[in-house]
């Protein structure tokens, strides 16, 4: 009978469409433009708005065969691979996404832990060598908050889970760096006042003990305190029945120096003489200038 002559047609559909759908690859997904060589059995997923033979079908999943191209209209909870991102992907029924995003039981977890056992604190765990947290083709921001000021949102370094270095807002909302050598006592070794951006060593700043030098005309790369025995020219032993003591003290900031000295002067049956003088020495122009008596 002619109506059973026909079966064959839809038997054939049918698998056509199983050699398609059955480990289904996608060329593409959002393609607006069909290929102008397709190849038996490509496939693609159609974005908004496709394009010449493709017009009208959006959304759909265009697959060329026989010499024509076949659509179908895909089904929430259908897989396929995307070979131009290399991924794979889930139809939600609204377009491919990936797979964690479109299982709603993987969305506001309690817990979650990889390679290692989240708990109530720690709600998120990760034991890993390293972390990557990339853009998605522009900026990338990472977010520490914290409910209010007396609060603290801080980045905590361990040695062997014992505290050895805290940076951010610790109960303030000013920026501080802290240091700790057994994990209980900890010291503040840097302030950023919230207000004004002023920079507040909280144990000063310590150069290197050997001054180095550098090029930069606007680095301060040494500071330096210290002692220098000042002496007299014109004589070099006290008068008889007489004594001289004398002491100097410099400082250094960068290419500057400081100087101050103080002799004394004790001849017999008078009374001491003392000389004080500051003074500040410059490399560009080695003055000594003596002041005070």
């Amino acid at each position: 009978m002619p109506s059973q002559a026909q079966k064959h047609v839809t038997h054939n559909e049918a698998l056509r469409l199983l050699d398609s759908l059955v480990q289904l690859t996608l060329a593409g997904i959002g393609a607006l433009a069909p290929p102008l060589v397709p190849t038996e059995g490509e496939a693609w997923g159609l974005g908004d708005g496709p394009t010449g033979v493709w017009s009208g079908h959006d959304g759909e999943i265009a697959i060329w065969s026989d010499g024509a191209w076949a659509f179908l209209e895909p089904v929430a909870g259908w897989r396929a691979w995307d070979g131009a991102a290399a991924e794979l992907l889930v139809y939600d029924g609204a377009s491919w996404v990936l797979p964690l995003a479109a299982d709603p039981e993987l969305q506001n977890l309690p817990l979650l832990g990889i390679g290692a056992t989240a708990d109530s604190v720690n709600r998120l765990a990760v034991a890993s060598e390293a972390v990557l947290l990339s853009h998605a083709g522009a900026d990338y921001r990472l977010t520490v908050n914290k409910a209010g000021a007396g609060d603290t949102s801080s980045v905590l370094f361990q040695s062997g889970w014992s505290g050895r270095a805290e940076m951010g807002l610790a109960g303030s909302d000013d920026f501080s760096v802290k240091v700790s050598a057994d994990g209980g006592t900890w010291r503040e070794g840097l302030r950023i006042d919230a207000e004004s951006g002023a920079l507040l060593p909280a144990a000063g700043l310590r150069f290197p003990a050997v001054p180095a030098p550098v090029a930069e005309a606007n680095t301060l790369d040494c500071y330096a305190e210290g002692s220098w025995n000042p002496g007299l020219s014109a004589a070099t032993t006290a008068p008889s029945g007489g004594s001289i003591t004398a002491s100097g003290s410099f400082v250094k900031i960068g290419r500057m120096v400081w100087l101050s000295f103080e002799i004394t002067v004790a001849l017999p049956s008078t009374k001491p003489e003392t000389r004080k003088s500051p003074a500040r020495i410059s490399p560009d122009r080695a003055v000594l200038a003596e002041t005070g008596s």
